[in-house]
């Protein structure tokens, strides 16, 4: 059973944890952009074939893909911070190591450290759900989900410049520079969260999560040079699909799984999940077709003929109106709901695509093109956290948002060899260099749309937001006492009433726990200052409410819902005798 520890009041944020949080996001965003500039040169550089140099790139995706779920699920268990700086050390370490380096497979290494990293997003976003008081956290989660793109936008530029003017050694010092910076601020800054889930990791599922994910992505990122049509790519499908369902089935019976897939499945985190991934194909269409179109010679008829740095410049603005997309998200969440907010984050995404297939003819119609997709994207990746928090019980966050951004990077995934696959089968080879057509990046963009429309199809399927004022509290509240006691005035389907000691007084901040038939907890709560606590159910059944506090003996005490929309009065009385705190 997975359970929920505060043992200690929450210790609110200070007004630079924000800031502190989201600038570590942005910082390992680079690392998966960090590279871009330079890309076609890596075989040079490390003087190796063009089919090797891509475990380069390969290498830190795999890696993220495969630590984003299980740092969210250690940082539930031991601190989201002391994993949040875990990660960023390791990504320093990688940083270094490719520092110091030409050679290919020391580089490899390198790079799979920095990977490890992409955990940080979902561990700030838990972070944030645990301090923020409910006034900031719509709008600072929003900005620390957006991380990945706004520093996937700025590195771009910034990476091109150093690349032309330095060493391509220096992206890595800077990297590393940023990277302990980022340690320190979060050590001196971000205090770590009380809340805990109780269990052991589960090592069986991380390993089979990792091995899964390894087979799935390897024949994604590498189809193209090995062929789709290959026994290796045709075999690494085959067995990622065996070893991920039987994967599944042991986490369905496994006690405290890595990932808890009934929770997983429920309409609001399956299909945001599954809308993610296809937010993840549209957001790298443009990074991947922007900067070639910019830097191809006019003498191909279409091309833009700018610079390296110029192109990262005419890109950049992606990012930064991902940034300032924060502020709008909240107020636009606040009114109408995460679902709506990601819709019309979805609707302003394919307008830019749209728009975008005639606007491909000047620089400054590039730069319009990255502002129109940065506002959606902005929306869009705002809109899932929130989605994801307001559908899992607290003990969860960090590995839901886990495999949520998980999703995104599959999606990257994916659109990253399906637009390079289009790129190249539609390629002009001139002097044995393959140069991308208009024709090609005209295509790309209409992936990109379809896309977004098999995303807005998947978010009219999300269950109703509802309405700010009845809202799920751990979205609204500032603390646990605040927490139960607006769960108190607003849960409508469930059991609410107060904790009472064996003389009757109320009992603060004792720990009750809904368990359901199955013995699974189906939710946890702290009774505030006057004793009042209220746990929503899942649905109708019989259940048992676990009591305890310190200096009161436990009590669990059984009761069954109808599945009525509307609370079940039950006061539970503890035990007077004493007890070891």
């Amino acid at each position: 059973m997975t359970d929920t520890t505060t043992d200690q009041p929450t210790r609110r944020a200070g007004g630079a944890v924000v800031p502190v949080l989201a600038f570590a996001g942005i910082v390992v965003a680079v690392m998966q952009t960090l590279l871009v500039p330079v890309i076609k040169d890596l075989p040079q550089l490390l003087d190796t074939a063009p089919s090797n140099a891509t475990w380069v790139l390969t290498s830190t995706l795999l890696s993220g893909a495969v630590a984003t779920p299980i740092m969210g699920r250690l940082g539930d268990l031991y601190g989201k911070r002391r994993m949040l700086v875990l990660s960023l050390a390791v990504m320093v370490v990688g940083a270094l190591v490719s520092a110091f380096t030409s050679e290919l497979i020391t580089m490899i290494v390198g790079r799979t450290l920095q990977g490890f990293a992409m955990g940080a997003i979902p561990l700030g976003i838990g972070l944030m759900r645990d301090m923020l008081p409910r006034e900031r956290l719509g709008s600072a989660m929003a900005l620390m989900s957006s991380s990945i793109g706004v520093g996937g936008g700025l590195a771009l530029p910034a990476a091109a410049l150093v690349a032309q003017h330095t060493n391509w050694h220096a992206l890595f010092y800077g990297a590393a520079g940023l990277g302990a910076l980022a340690i320190l601020l979060t050590l001196l800054v971000v205090p770590e969260s009380p809340m805990r889930a109780e269990g052991s990791f589960d090592l069986a599922g991380a390993l089979g999560l990792s091995t899964g994910l390894v087979l799935l992505l390897l024949p994604i990122t590498k189809g193209s040079d090995w062929g789709w049509s290959s026994g290796t790519t045709l075999g690494l499908f085959a067995a990622a699909v065996v070893v991920l369902v039987l994967w599944g089935v042991y986490e369905l019976r496994v006690q405290a799984p890595l990932v808890d897939l009934r929770t997983t499945a429920r309409p609001a985190v399956l299909f945001t999940n599954l809308a993610s991934i296809m937010v993840g194909v549209a957001f790298y269409v443009v990074s991947l077709v922007l900067p070639q179109l910019l830097q191809l010679p006019t003498a191909t008829g279409y091309g833009l003929g700018q610079s390296m740095v110029v192109a990262g410049l005419c890109v950049a603005p992606l990012g930064l109106t991902m940034m300032f997309t924060a502020p709008v998200y909240a107020r636009l969440s606040a009114r109408y709901g995460p679902k709506v907010t990601l819709i019309i984050g979805l609707l302003i995404i394919a307008i830019g695509y749209g728009g975008g297939l005639g606007l491909m003819d000047a620089a400054w119609q590039t730069v319009v093109t990255s502002v129109i997709l940065g506002a959606g994207i902005g929306l869009a990746y705002s809109s899932l956290p929130a989605l994801i928090v307001g559908a899992v019980p607290a003990s969860e966050t960090g590995a839901a948002n886990g495999l949520n951004t998980l999703m995104r990077s599959i999606g990257t995934s994916v659109s990253s060899a399906v637009v390079g696959m289009v790129l190249a089968n539609t390629a002009n080879n001139v002097g044995g260099v393959a140069i991308p057509t208009m024709h090609g990046f005209r295509v790309s963009f209409l992936i990109a749309t379809a896309a977004v429309a098999v995303g807005l199809l998947l978010a009219l399927f999300l269950p109703r937001s509802p309405r700010p004022a009845q809202r799920h509290t751990q979205l609204r509240a500032s603390s646990e006492e605040d927490a139960s006691l607006e769960r108190a005035e607003e849960v409508l389907r469930g059991f609410r009433g107060r904790v009472l000691g064996a003389d009757g007084t109320p009992v603060a901040r004792a720990k009750v726990t809904l368990i359901d038939r199955r013995g699974r907890q189906a939710g946890a709560t702290v009774s505030d200052a006057d004793g009042r606590y209220a746990l929503a159910v899942p649905a109708q059944g019989a259940y048992v409410l676990a009591a305890k506090a310190s200096g009161h003996g436990p009590l669990a005490s059984s009761a069954t819902h109808s599945g009525e929309e509307r609370a079940v009065d039950l006061d539970l009385s503890l035990p007077g005798e004493a007890v070891s705190a």
